[in-house]
This record gives C-alpha cells, structure tokens and sequence, in this order.
C-alpha cells in the first residue's frame, strides 16, 4: 500500500509538471524595440529575466506599424511600448480583428508631447497657441522622430489643419538620437526649438525641459498623459503560460526606466549590460516579477534567476551567466575606441562650432539655391528644357521621350518638389566630389605614394556603414539636407578619385614621350595628352558617382534632408505599400534618366 501511495504521488506530482509544461517553441521569445531608449530599456530587462530562466530571446528593431503587423502575421511574440492613447489609431485594428492581445499596463504615469528647453518657455512659448508667434525664431520647425511615428502624426495632424496656426510649419522627421542631437546643439548655440518629448526618459535628467499646454488634449487627455502596455500575438499566454505568467506580473516604474536609460545614454552602456546592472542591485523588485514562475525546466524561478546573475552559492549556471562571466572581463576593458571619437566630436563641438555653423549655413545655402532655381519655373516648362537638353546631349528622340514621360509620370504621382529636392541634393553632392576628388584622383597618379595613403581611406569610405558617419555629422551640422550632404559626399567621391587615377596611370607610355618629345610642360602634358585619353574613365567615375549620390537618397532621410526619400521612410515605417511603390517608382525614374543623360554619347 505504501508503494502504491508513493506512486500515486509522483503521478500526480508529474502531471501537474504536465499541466504547466510548455511547448519547446516557447523556449525563442521574439520581442519587437520600436527603437525608443525607454523601450529598448524594459525589452533588455524581460530579456535578461528569460535568457536568467532558459529561454532564448531575441529582439527585432521595428517600427510601430510593423510591430503589429508582424504581430498579427505571429512573426514576433511580445511588445512592451504600447503607448496610449498615441498608438490607439496603430492597436484598435488588430484589437478588433482579435490578432493582438494587450496583457496589462506596464508603465503608469508616462507623458507623451510637444515639449521646449527651458530657455525657450521662459521666452513666453508656453503652449501649442503661442508657437506660432515665434515662428521665425524656430525657424518654421518642429522636430519629431522617426517617420510614421504615432506622435509625428499628431504633429502633421496639427499643421494639416492649421490648428493653432501652425500650418506654416514643416515637422522635421528622423529619428529619437537625431531629435536629440538637434536639442543638443539648439541648446548649446541658445536657439530655441519644438520637439516631441516624453517621460520617462533620459532627456528630463540630462536638459532641462518643458512641457507645452495643449488645451485640446491633441497627445490624449491629460496633457499628454500616457500609459504604457505589454501586447502579445493572439493566442501566446494560452500556449506559452510560464512567460505569460512573467508578462502579467511586470511592470515598471518612472524610476526603474530613467535609472537603465540613464547608463545607456549617459555612461554608454549596451541596454543588456544595462538591465543586467539593475537587475543585479534590485534584487527585491524582480523576486516580485516571478511569482508563480518557473524557469523552462520547471524549477523555481527566484532561484534560477539568482544563479544567473551570480547572486546565489549555487553552482548552477545558465548559458546566460556563463557568457557573462566568461566575457566579462574582456568587456569590462574593451579599447575606448568609441569614447574616443566621441571626445573628439565633444571637442570638436566646443572649440569648433563657428566653422561648423558657418559651413552648415554656406552648404544648406548652396542646396536651397539650387532647390529654388529648380523649382522657378513651372513642372511642364522644366520637364520640357529637360527632355531638350537630354535630346541635344545625344541626339536620341527616344531618350528625350523617356525623359518626358517618365518626369510627367513623377508629377502625376505628387512627388515632383520631393524629386527636384533630390536631385539638388544629388547635384551638390556630385559637384563637391568632382571638385575634389578628379584633382585628387590626378595628384595620386603622379605621386603613387599619395595613392598608397589614400587607398586604405577611400576602402574605409566605400566599407564603412554609411550610418556610421552619419552619427557624427548629425551632431556636427544638426538635422536637414548638410548632414545628408556631407554623408554623401563620402560615400561617392571614391569613385572619381579612383577612377581619375585609373583614368590617368593608364596613359600609354608612348603618348606620355610623345607629348615630351614635342617640348610639352608637365601641364600641357596633362591638359593635352593624359585627361583627353582618361576623359571616358573619368565619365564613368563621375556617373557612378552620380548613382552613389541618388543611392543615398533613403539614408539622408533618417537625418532629416528633403526628397524621395522621406516618403519611402514613411511608408516603410507605416507599412504604406502605395506610397512605398510610387516614391519607389520615382526614384526608379530619376537614376534611370541620370544614368543615360550622364553617359559619354557614343561615337557614331
């Protein structure tokens, strides 16, 4: 009897193991960061607690129309940045339709809007009504974050309507570290600027900063007040019940958030050494997250998670807490590569703003010019001189019929001003690179221990990822088309400099004697001899960096510059399939007509 009873027992103690077991999918928990500080903050610190317990979770950087969508397609499990009521237009559809649950309120007593330094709300901007009296002291602008961002919305919303009278403003898109690298600057040059603003996060402890009034409630009730909810696909807390059971219990605090954004942005720390930090000091709070949780094996949680953290005597260790304490070390004294740069660009910033300010004034004076000589005389009269100079460069009536169709076709579509922005963007970018880097390309063929400095340069300028560079330009010349300008020119003026000195080194011999047989000087060696044989490589270095430039187009977008690439941003970001094809489309057109119009005409 006394063995049937024990058996009895161990039957129902395995079944009830059984009944909470989950399946092995459940193990990949899929998060989505819409890419905010204060989200990526609470992302890394559930992460931290699942990688603590046996999981394995991954995070996908996305926006916030695609994180539903993905959501929906059950192409990712949890979000923890459901801000209301701003997102309430992005959930209600998949709330409806039942693709997406909401488990609970994560984040109480969050703040989402229209925001000034201080400076500027002692000037008297105190409200959305008054932004419009200092129109030209903000220069026309309010600053948002990336495009189709909830809160940009709100903002376009506002100008679409001329509410408040700020129909007259443009709202410059990129993206949270692009916002705040413009505060940054607006408030060390002591200008005054508009912004999206929220809490928690970073920007209250570090600036000191005001809310507007918004006595129409345009960011919700409230003044903007906003609370934060953890979502899941439909159907997730019913198969994977243990990480449901996480979910339901965690929620985070103003403190919590603004303590882990405070070493991500103001130590630069990586988010999950981060979480991993707090984590460690806040033992109490997260033991209170993991009531009725096991880890993926079943055992107790609080447990588990402590010999994660190496906070427990126990010998047991999770792959997480290994690799922590295996790399730890060798992380803890990384090369301070970063913070290097970064002091040169602190440096830079301090000692060097005049010549950057002028130089950002000289260039986005350039790109504006040239902008509004584009656009002085009306779409069919440009679309036709065009057309005409397409048709007298190469005598092609076809090319010139391309040129006419395809231009019209961009009109028809609604994106002819975003086009002609571009291609003054493209334009002073190839006109920068030629300037410089044909004359460059020259001084490396005669002086091959010049080329020898410049090859790994111009390897590391073709190599490099283009945001890369796009970080310190952003907070050297702030938002709009001069960053995008100078990003540019980086990334394309390799190609005319290496192909000038292909163009140039690849001179036979023979002509080279010739022309000095005859009494040439070194410059009418060059004038005569070298750049008339190399003329069709340095063309085709030119062209490519004709096509490098309109390739940029996307990625100026992200810094705030004006063209085709905004709308492709937008749609990407709102999941916008139309838009996405037609701006799509119009660049198409636009390298399509710069490629044959800049092509050597053929010898005929």
């Amino acid at each position: 009897m006394r063995g049937l009873a024990y058996a009895l027992a161990f039957l129902a103690l395995w079944c009830g193991r059984a009944a909470v077991a989950e399946p092995a999918s459940c193990r990949a928990v899929r998060f989505a960061d819409i890419g905010w500080t204060d989200i990526t903050s609470t992302t890394a610190i559930a992460s931290r607690i699942l990688q603590g317990l046996g999981y394995a979770p991954t995070t996908q950087i996305l926006s916030v129309p695609v994180t539903y969508v993905s959501l929906k397609n059950k192409n990712i499990d949890v979000f923890l940045g459901n801000w209301m009521p701003t997102m309430l237009a992005d959930r209600a559809p998949y709330i409806a339709d039942g693709s997406v649950q909401v488990v609970r309120a994560n984040l109480e007593g969050a703040k989402y809007t229209l925001a000034v330094p201080q400076a500027t709300y002692d000037a008297g901007l105190h409200a959305f009504s008054d932004i419009a009296r200092f129109r030209d002291q903000l220069r026309g602008k309010i600053y948002g974050i990336e495009p189709g961002n909830d809160g940009n919305r709100v903002v376009h919303g506002l100008i679409g309507a001329n509410k408040f009278g700020l129909g007259s403003f443009d709202i410059v898109e990129s993206s949270e570290q692009g916002m705040l690298a413009q505060l940054d600057r607006s408030i060390r040059q002591h200008q005054m600027i508009v912004f999206l603003g929220w809490e928690p996060h970073f920007m209250n402890v570090k600036y000191k900063i005001r809310y507007l009034d918004d006595p129409t409630n345009s960011f919700g009730e409230g003044n903007g007040a906003a609370t934060v909810f953890t979502n899941v696909r439909a159907g997730y807390l019913e198969q994977c019940p243990n990480v449901g059971m996480l979910l339901k219990n965690l929620v985070f605090s103003l403190r919590i958030e603004d303590g882990v954004m405070d070493d991500i942005l103001g130590h630069g720390m990586e988010a999950p050494r981060a979480a991993e930090k707090w984590l460690r000091a806040n033992t109490a709070t997260w033991s209170g997250w993991l009531d009725g949780v096991t880890d993926a094996d079943g055992r107790p949680a609080v447990q588990a998670m402590k010999a994660s953290l190496g906070l427990s005597g126990s010998s047991v260790m999770t792959t997480g807490s290994f690799a922590f304490l295996a790399g730890g070390w060798i992380t803890d004294h990384k090369l301070p590569l970063g913070a290097w740069l970064a002091h040169g660009v602190s440096f830079a910033t301090s000692h060097g703003q005049g010549f950057f300010d002028f130089v950002s004034f000289v260039l986005s004076g350039v790109i504006a010019g040239l902008t509004a000589a584009l656009l002085l005389l009306p779409a069919p009269v440009m679309i036709v001189l065009f057309a005409g100079g397409a048709y007298a460069l190469h005598r092609s009536v076809g090319l010139a019929v391309f040129v006419l169709g395809g231009l019209l076709l961009v009109v028809n579509l609604g994106y002819w001003q975003s086009a002609i922005e571009t291609l003054s963007l493209v334009f002073s970018a190839t006109i920068f690179c030629v300037v410089i880097g044909v004359p460059l390309g020259i001084a490396a063929a005669h002086r091959p221990v010049l080329y020898q400095i410049l090859r790994p340069i111009l390897d590391l300028m073709q190599t490099i990822p283009t945001f890369v560079y796009l970080i310190p330009t952003l907070v050297l010349f702030g938002l709009g088309a001069v960053p995008g300008l100078i990003s540019t020119v980086i990334f394309s003026i390799p190609a005319p400099i290496r192909l000038t000195h292909l163009g140039i080194t690849s001179v036979p011999l023979q002509l080279r004697e010739a022309g000095e047989a005859f009494g040439a000087t070194p410059t009418q060696l060059l004038f005569k001899v070298e750049l008339p044989y190399a003329l069709p490589t340095i063309m085709a270095g030119i062209t490519q960096c004709i096509m490098l430039s309109l390739s940029m187009v996307v990625i100026a977008a992200l810094v705030g510059a004006d063209g085709l690439g905004k709308p492709v941003v937008r749609a990407l970001n709102s999941v916008n399939v139309s838009m996405g094809f037609e701006a799509g489309t119009a660049i198409v057109v636009l390298a399509i007509i710069l490629d044959r119009v800049c092509k050597r005409p053929e010898r005929r």
